[in-house]
């Protein structure tokens, strides 16, 4: 469930593969409303405003240079993201960013930051992905940003990256939570080691159960909490979301990723959110978008009982 004080949702469209490896994910957008997702949130009884997409260069599809793949184009995306999803929050809106790859990340998690320094809320950012996603320029074996948001967020990266939101508003480590984690490169071990992330892998998520690693990822969200999602599609297992661009082996089956959403929901503070890295043209009758709205249904609060939140 939603953050009692919120106003709306506010679905923004953000159609760029730019930071990507493989060409598709521009077409997430568009997916998500034909697997009806502003229906799904309407039956909620929340009032839904569709942005539209936003603009931004076309993927000039080159090399890296210096370590990053379309750096330029990355940055003019986020920024316009940024504008973009600030102004939602500044409304007492929900923002849903829909994706477009993983680098949007930046845009949108920047302005969530941005948003919470001037009214005074702690920031909990959970990253449910695959990847770490906290390459850097000497780190990186592609170029590809879409891996390297979450190092950009905490000030790893280019100027124009890093202090999208103003050298004031980059993230503390201990502000995010990664679940879900299975491909990780030898560089980015030793950054989220040094760095103290704190990583909920997929190990752990064997031996422990998605029940206690939910319960230590929200441990401390309170009443002054702005709860921030960025779901990577590639979070769950290939088997069941086949419709993305870096699958990795091993992910969180249909329960547990449904256990995970339904345990953020009963937290009643889900304040933003990005869904990211669909690619329909990898997908199967788009059965991978349905899912997303399935899952983001959970986290609006569907159950199959009527509980007692805690």
């Amino acid at each position: 469930m939603i953050r009692p004080d919120i106003q709306g949702v506010s679905l923004i469209g953000v159609p760029t593969d730019v930071g990507a490896g493989t060409r598709g994910a521009r077409m997430g957008p568009e997916a998500l409303r034909v697997a009806g997702l502003a229906q799904a949130i309407e039956a909620f009884g929340h009032e839904v405003r569709d942005c539209g997409n936003l603009s931004g260069p076309a993927n000039p599809w080159q090399p890296a240079v210096n370590g990053y793949r379309h750096l330029a184009e990355v940055a003019e995306w986020n920024r316009t993201l940024h504008t973009a999803m600030l102004a939602e929050l500044q409304q007492n809106r929900l923002p849903i960013m829909m994706g477009g790859d993983h680098c949007l990340g930046m845009g949108s998690i920047s302005a969530v930051a941005r948003h919470c320094k001037a009214t005074g809320r702690k920031l909990r950012v959970l990253w449910l992905d695959a990847h770490a996603d906290f390459n850097t320029a000497t780190l990186t074996p592609s170029g590809n940003i879409h891996g390297m948001p979450v190092a950009c967020l905490c000030g790893h990266g280019p100027a124009e990256l890093v202090d999208m939101g103003g050298p004031g508003h980059r993230l503390h480590p201990r502000d995010i939570r990664q679940v879900g984690i299975r491909s990780v490169d030898p560089g980015e071990k030793r950054m989220l080691a040094e760095l103290g992330i704190e990583v909920f892998d997929m190990r752990f998520i064997d031996e422990m159960g998605m029940r206690h690693t939910m319960e230590l990822a929200l441990a401390l969200v309170d009443a002054n909490t702005h709860l921030h999602v960025s779901l990577d599609v590639d979070f769950l297992d290939p088997d069941i979301a086949p419709g993305v661009g870096t699958t990795v082996r091993g992910g969180p089956t249909y329960r547990e990723a449904q256990l995970c959403m339904e345990m953020i929901a009963d937290t009643g503070k889900l304040a933003s959110l990005d869904v990211v890295e669909l690619n329909p043209a990898l997908d199967v009758r788009n059965q991978t978008a349905e899912l997303a709205v399935d899952l983001i249904e959970s986290l609006f609060g569907k159950s199959t009982l009527m509980r007692q939140r805690p």
